[in-house]
């Protein structure tokens, strides 16, 4: 869905153009295992980011029998070459770490063929994840990890080790894609208890590099 409001009338990007800027996943209550699910998407805004523009985009997901919303993903997806129009440059994200070592750090390796079985899971064609030519021109030395894949190891770390595993604690999870992971890369997730929830950072070990960066996870 994510992508066709990308290739919606008056748009008009290549996929060069185009990177995963944020995402904020929301769950509004229990996702059953089988069900009939509707989505809904719209484009809420686009943001002038100087070389770039942010569009921002919707996608609400209801359960056909009950009317239920189920999840909610806004996505902010940063655009190549399209800024630079004298627009509002959007809301800026305040998730920083404290100033202390993280509460929990967790290590999670990706396999070499992440990017292929990501995007056979997930419908995403996007050339970057899988063509060396593509991603090269595209400015990167090799395909790249998929940011909602590295969305979703993080989340799962989180999961995992913050909540036990129970993952009808989980409310929400908001993030800025803050660098790549190359797949096969293994990627490690500092988490810091506070007020307003779990701060997190994440990063590539072996490049030392962030890839997530402004993250919140939301939960009980």
């Amino acid at each position: 869905m994510m992508m066709d409001l990308i290739g919606a009338d008056g748009v008009g990007v290549t996929l060069a153009q185009v990177l995963h800027g944020d995402h904020e996943l929301t769950v509004h209550g229990r996702i059953p295992t089988s069900a009939s699910v509707t989505q809904t998407g719209r484009i809420v805004d686009i943001y002038d980011r100087g070389r770039g523009a942010l569009l921002v985009s919707e996608v609400v997901s209801t359960l056909d029998r009950t009317g239920d919303i189920l999840f909610t993903n806004r996505s902010g997806i940063y655009l190549r070459g399209e800024g630079g129009f004298g627009g509002d440059p959007g809301p800026a994200r305040s998730n920083q770490p404290p100033e202390r070592e993280p509460d929990i750090v967790v290590e999670s390796p990706t396999l070499p063929q992440q990017a292929l079985l990501y995007r056979l899971a997930s419908g995403d064609r996007n050339p970057l994840h899988a063509d060396p030519g593509f991603a090269a021109f595209a400015g990167y030395e090799r395909p790249i990890l998929h940011g909602l894949c590295t969305f979703g190891v993080v989340g799962k770390a989180v999961v995992d080790n913050v909540f036990g595993g129970d993952t009808e604690r989980f409310r929400s999870l908001s993030a800025r894609f803050s660098g790549h992971v190359f797949p096969g890369e293994t990627i490690r997730t500092a988490v810091w208890e506070t007020d307003e929830g779990w701060v997190v950072s994440a990063s590539t070990v072996e490049r030392g590099l962030p890839v997530l960066s402004n993250t919140l996870v939301e939960g009980n």
